[in-house]
């Protein structure tokens, strides 16, 4: 299977941010918070999945540890949430869906491929974000249960305001409350290395 290359990527995102600086001001009007179910409620360590620990294996730096954990959410301006839809829309554009039907034995990981399954989506997404300078410890893969019972990873980014979803089944970014899906486990913000199960929402 062909790779995108990063030209690519990189052209895709310049016309997407390029657009979202002509968008009308309320395209921009940042999340506001919803204080019950603002954030997901951490649970208890748990393994990541096997194809992570591949997927980390093959691409160190995506997975870095951070010795010391500094910060919480971020805040989320008006310029850094027209570049989380920016990079949303560019790489739901840049690849093209092509389910995995070899289930474990097919599952790859791969940063900007030209075809891809969930998981590239969501790796891609948080790789670009870290490539513009977002920490780590906001951007956080999570895997999920669709209604009709698959399993799907989406990436969580938590912010002030609440954790929001980028996914590349929905163009729209919603908050992880309002999105139809089962939570199973996410990576803990204080090293992307490790797994925590999701508890029920934060009061």
């Amino acid at each position: 299977m062909q790779r995108a290359s990063g030209p690519v990527v990189a052209a895709v995102l310049a016309v997407m941010i390029g657009g979202v600086q002509w968008a009308r001001a309320g395209l921009l009007t940042v999340p506001r918070a919803t204080p019950a179910v603002a954030h997901i409620e951490l649970g208890r360590p748990t393994l990541p999945p096997i194809t992570f620990t591949i997927f980390c294996l093959r691409h160190e730096i995506e997975c870095r540890p951070r010795r010391f954990f500094r910060g919480g959410p971020i805040r989320l301006t008006k310029e850094r949430w027209a570049e989380l839809k920016a990079v949303n829309r560019a790489v739901n554009s840049a690849i093209a869906p092509q389910p995995n039907e070899l289930g474990l034995a097919g599952e790859e990981w791969t940063v900007n491929p030209d075809r891809g399954d969930c998981n590239d989506y969501a790796v891609s997404k948080r790789h670009e974000l870290l490539q513009r300078g977002w920490p780590a410890r906001v951007l956080l893969l999570s895997e999920v249960l669709t209604s009709s019972g698959d399993h799907h990873l989406v990436l969580v980014v938590r912010a002030t305001t609440g954790d929001l979803v980028l996914d590349n089944l929905a163009p729209e970014i919603k908050p992880w409350s309002r999105v139809p899906y089962g939570w199973v486990r996410m990576q803990m913000p204080s090293d992307s290395r490790m797994w925590t199960t999701i508890g029920r929402p934060a009061a």
